[in-house]
Formats: C-alpha cells, sequence, structure tokens
C-alpha cells in the first residue's frame, strides 16, 4: 500500500484549490491500495471538517508519505528531503523566480513529477486547469468592459458558489454589439468559448469579423494559422511552429483596428512572436480597449501585460503614450485583465475536474509505480535531473 499526502498550498497569494476532493479521496480509498492524509489548512476550498466526514486522516506529519500532492511551487522552507512531490513547479521553462526551488529540490534528493509535463502520447496535455482559467478569464474580460463603458454590469465569480450557479447569472443578461477576438485552441480557450455561447455572443468566421460591423454581439476564434505566418514560406505548419516559433511573425495586427475586447488564450514561447508591438498599441487605429490577458505571460504575447492583478483587483490600465500601469477604466488607457490563478475563482468546481483527470490517467500509474506518462513528467529524481531535463543543468547549477 502507497501513502499519499495532500500538502497545504502555502504559496502567496494563496491559493485554495486541492488535487482531491475529500470525495475522491474516499473513492480512492476504497477502490486502491491508498492510504490518502491530508495537511489541515484554513484557506483549502474544502475544509478539514469535510475531509475527516469523507474519513480522510487530517494531520500534520506528512513524514510517512511515500507521495506528496500539491498544487503550486512547495515553499522552500517546507520541503521534505528524499520526498515524492507532484505539483506544477513552473520551472521547465528556466523561469528565474524559480530557480532556488529548484535547486533546493536537488539539494534535498527530492523526486519531482510536474503535472505540466504530463503529456498523451500526441503531446497533449493530460492535467491543467485551464478550462476553468478560460472561464473566469473571459467573464472577466466582459465585466471590465462593461465597468469602462457602463453598458451593462457583471457581478464576479467568486461571488457564486459553483459553475452552475454563474451560469444562471447570465440569464437575461443584454450585451451592446461587442466584437470579441479569442485567441487559441487550448483549454483556456474551450472555457472562453463556453462563456461567449452561455452568454449568446455570436460566432462569426475571422474574415466577416474584420470586414463588416454587426447590430449584435459577436467573436471570432484565432486559432494557429488564422495568427502566425512563416516569414519565409508563407505557411503556418503546427508542429514546426511550436519547434521554431521565432521563424514566424504575427498576422493579429489588422484584428486590433475591428476588436473591442481581446480574450488571449494562446501558448507563450519566449521566441515566438508576440500578437502585437507596442507601436501598434500606442496607435490611433487600435480599437480593443479590454484585454484578457489569460494564459497571463507578463511581457509575452500581449506587450501591455505589466505583471498580474488580484483575484480581488483583477483589472489595470496601461497609459497608451507612456506604458505604464494606471488605475483601471481612465481615459488614454487600455485595461487589461492578468492574474495568474483564475481557477481560484471556482475552485471546488476546478478541483473536482482536476481530480477527476489526476484518477483516470495518472493515479493508476503512481500506483504502479512507474509509465512512460510518468517517466516523461519526472523532472528530478532523487535530485538528479533526468534525460530529457539535462537542459537544465545551468539552471539547476549544475
Amino acid at each position: 500500500m502507497i501513502t499519499i499526502g495532500l500538502i497545504r498550498e502555502e504559496k502567496n497569494p494563496a491559493d485554495n484549490r486541492v488535487a482531491l476532493t475529500p470525495a475522491q479521496c474516499k473513492w480512492v480509498q476504497k477502490n486502491a491500495s491508498v492510504k490518502i492524509y491530508v495537511q489541515p489548512s484554513q484557506i483549502r476550498c474544502f475544509t478539514d471538517m469535510e475531509y475527516s466526514t469523507a474519513g480522510i486522516t487530517v494531520t500534520e506529519d506528512m513524514e510517512d508519505c511515500d507521495i506528496l500532492l500539491g498544487i503550486k511551487e512547495v515553499p522552500v522552507s517546507s520541503l521534505k528531503s528524499e520526498k515524492t512531490y507532484l505539483f506544477f513547479s513552473h520551472t521547465k521553462k528556466q523561469q528565474p523566480y524559480n530557480r532556488q526551488l529548484f535547486r533546493s529540490m536537488i539539494e534535498k534528493k527530492i523526486t519531482l513529477i510536474d503535472y505540466e509535463c504530463m503529456e498523451h502520447e500526441d503531446g497533449q496535455r493530460i492535467l491543467g486547469f485551464g478550462f476553468f482559467a478560460g472561464i473566469v478569464g473571459a467573464h472577466n474580460g466582459i465585466m471590465a468592459y462593461g465597468k469602462r463603458t457602463g453598458d451593462y454590469e457583471v457581478n464576479r465569480v467568486y461571488e457564486q458558489k459553483s459553475l452552475r450557479s454563474l451560469v444562471h447569472t447570465y440569464f437575461g443578461l443584454k450585451l451592446p454589439a461587442i466584437k470579441v477576438a479569442v485567441t487559441g485552441s487550448g483549454r483556456v480557450a474551450h472555457g472562453i468559448l463556453e462563456v461567449m455561447n452561455l452568454m449568446g455572443i455570436i460566432e462569426v468566421e475571422p474574415d466577416e469579423f474584420v470586414a463588416r460591423g454587426f447590430e449584435y454581439p459577436v467573436f471570432t476564434q484565432l486559432k494557429g494559422r488564422d495568427l502566425y505566418i512563416n516569414k519565409i514560406k508563407g505557411t503556418y505548419e503546427r508542429e514546426d511552429f511550436h519547434l521554431h516559433p521565432e521563424n514566424y511573425s504575427s498576422l493579429f495586427p489588422p484584428y486590433t483596428k475591428h476588436t473591442d475586447i481581446l480574450m488571449n488564450g494562446v501558448y507563450w514561447d519566449v521566441n515566438a512572436p508576440r500578437l502585437f508591438d507596442w507601436n501598434d498599441f500606442s496607435d490611433n487605429s487600435f480599437h480593443i480597449q479590454t484585454i484578457a490577458d489569460i494564459t497571463d505571460d507578463p511581457g509575452g504575447s500581449i506587450p501591455c501585460n505589466l505583471g498580474d492583478g488580484t483575484l480581488e483587483n483583477p483589472v489595470y490600465g496601461v497609459d497608451k503614450i507612456h506604458h505604464t500601469k494606471t488605475a483601471p477604466y481612465l481615459p488614454g488607457s487600455i485595461d487589461v485583465m492578468a492574474v495568474g490563478n483564475l481557477p481560484n475563482e471556482l475552485p471546488r468546481d476546478a478541483s473536482r475536474y482536476f481530480g477527476q483527470q489526476l484518477i483516470k490517467y495518472i493515479l493508476p500509474d503512481l500506483i504502479k509505480g512507474t509509465s512512460r506518462v510518468i517517466d516523461r513528467a519526472t523532472m528530478l529524481q532523487k535530485g538528479i535531473l533526468t534525460q530529457k531535463y539535462l537542459y537544465l543543468q545551468d539552471y539547476a547549477g549544475r
């Protein structure tokens, strides 16, 4: 029998999600050779009492656990030596802000299995919160535009108990004839599209979106081939783009002249072209008023992403001339919604979905001991870089 510990989230800002819900823990203990322990937490979206009622032991002591499950990065001071951890480490892109965390895991001979690196054979991500980030981000983008214009009002997502409750708030909502550009085709984009459909925003083709006006709210979805073109070949090939994004340029600038709200859900690589540049942003023809940068890469595909807002205050302004951060909804600025933990506004739904995927695709292999999926997602094996991640040697100080 293996023992699994659900560790307390300690990163600031606080994250209230969890890898397995109480009901899921109860099911796992009943149907698999697994014992689960839960660290107590005052901020988790499921209370200690809910876990206790489900028959799960709530305890501070995680020393006897074989595997420790979290969500966000574990503070260096809380890392336990020679343990196996699963969480989003945000280190595969050599993020400088987590370099010390990565080095500490090496020093403590930790085995790190990163959720972000878990993929099906075709490269599709297995675990993630992108769908719920898309839902919350799209809602917040629509909310921000309403606050800027005064044309309508929608409530905050976290004021609702569940996604079902949120959907009920859309009944009777009448939006003006806005034009929304949705970028991307992954889970984030799927969440955005869910909100577009629930709000009654009509989908139109990209060429139609640019060519004409509408008397009702519309959106268009821009996927890879709509957004990028090879500088030499004049074509778009998905695999080539992901291998050599530096060879591509952006096709998005014309849309900046015809869009009211941009909902950004594209994959970003440091070598990939931005959707637009600062010159586009400052041009008088730049029509976008609200940008929901849901994939949230500061200075990434959206150059005017100047850093994270918060769940409480997710929107800030960016001055069109000076490119500096301002209060939101001011004349002469563009509103940007950029938050790194958007699913925290629907934490119970997001955690339930995450746990379902974990149980379906990952947990059986964890119990068995290994699999190709887990092997490919193992960045560190007892503190040693695995073959796939040897490119991190300098980052790791090795």
